[in-house]
């Protein structure tokens, strides 16, 4: 545990209140930065405000010994292109102006269509246009790296599932079919291997680039993974931690063009699909060396992720 400081995080949506558990467990004092009111998480102080405002940023991150960038604008390529820049923009001022550290949460869209596992290595080759807004915005925060504007470090992660995960593919879409006793609906190939982060890992791995030595800065870090299982895989453990099976109804590529005409979130994730057209695998062996640290097992995620979404969603399991 490093010296008891401020740590600020931008964000309170599915990892902003695990890391700001997690960082007030280390012993620190944390502020959480979010759009709109809200209440205390566990006690921890939530400011609301717009994070692109510069003013704002600047002032709610004086004194602070590292900032967290844990937004997301709403999904859509549209606001995500200028959105993106503005909020990264603002945050690299705000952070590098009181001397603090600049932790991202990031995504893998960047690195495009994978051809085996993906690490650090892997050389950004954006296969969408979401891909290219974000290594963009990427390039802008380790360019700023570069010219010392200020000192950054991202964590990237694949898809969540876990408490908080309410957007994640085991989230909205998934918990509220399933504990009425209806099949799950899987829009993607559930055969395919794929990564999915566990949130609190997600969240803990950032803590932990908030407090490492200066030489982590600079560069990315594939943030703590458990192996790579199937999505039905996913489904069955989910299932056991349940207590029963979890049916699956697939549903036909035909009626998600259809519904992409009048949803605009379908129109968005179509180009995403690519991600479960082959193998989608993150490699965290040069996090786990450096730092020690471990994911949680599939099966002890799926426990922790089934118990959240009965509280979250009401639990009715039939």
């Amino acid at each position: 545990m490093g010296p008891r400081s401020l740590h600020v995080i931008f964000g309170a949506g599915q990892i902003g209140p695990h890391l700001a558990r997690s960082l007030a467990a280390r012993g620190h004092d944390v502020r959480i930065v979010r759009r709109t009111a809200g209440r205390p998480v566990d006690g921890i102080e939530v400011v609301a405000g717009d994070a692109g405002d510069m003013a704002f940023a600047a002032g709610v991150s004086r004194g602070a010994a590292a900032v967290y960038h844990c937004m997301n604008p709403a999904y859509s390529l549209p606001v995500w292109a200028v959105e993106l820049p503005r909020i990264m923009t603002s945050l690299i001022a705000a952070a590098g102006g009181t001397g603090a550290r600049l932790v991202v949460l990031d995504n893998l869209y960047m690195l495009g269509r994978p051809a085996g596992p993906m690490n650090e290595a892997t050389p950004p080759q954006p296969a969408s246009r979401k891909g290219e807004v974000r290594a963009r915005v990427a390039d802008l925060l380790f360019d700023a790296h570069r010219r010392g504007a200020v000192r950054a470090v991202a964590g990237r992660a694949a898809d969540f599932y876990g408490p908080g995960g309410t957007q994640s593919y085991f989230g909205d879409f998934f918990w509220p079919r399933v504990l009425e006793g209806k099949p799950a609906q899987l829009v993607v190939n559930p055969d395919v291997p794929h990564t999915y982060h566990f949130t609190r890992d997600v969240a803990d791995g950032l803590a932990t680039l908030g407090e490492a030595p200066d030489d982590a800065c600079g560069g990315w870090w594939m943030l703590p993974c458990a192996p790579a299982d199937t999505t039905n895989g996913m489904v069955r453990r989910l299932g056991t931690a349940l207590g029963r099976d979890i049916r699956t109804q697939r549903v036909p590529r035909i009626v998600l063009q259809a519904m992409s005409l009048f949803a605009p979130m379908m129109r968005e994730l179509s180009e995403m699909a690519y991600q479960w057209e082959v193998p989608f695998i993150c490699d965290d062996r040069r996090f786990r060396e450096r730092f020690g640290a471990s994911a949680t097992p599939l099966d002890a995620g799926a426990r922790e992720t089934v118990a959240w979404a009965r509280e979250h969603y009401g639990g009715g399991a039939k």
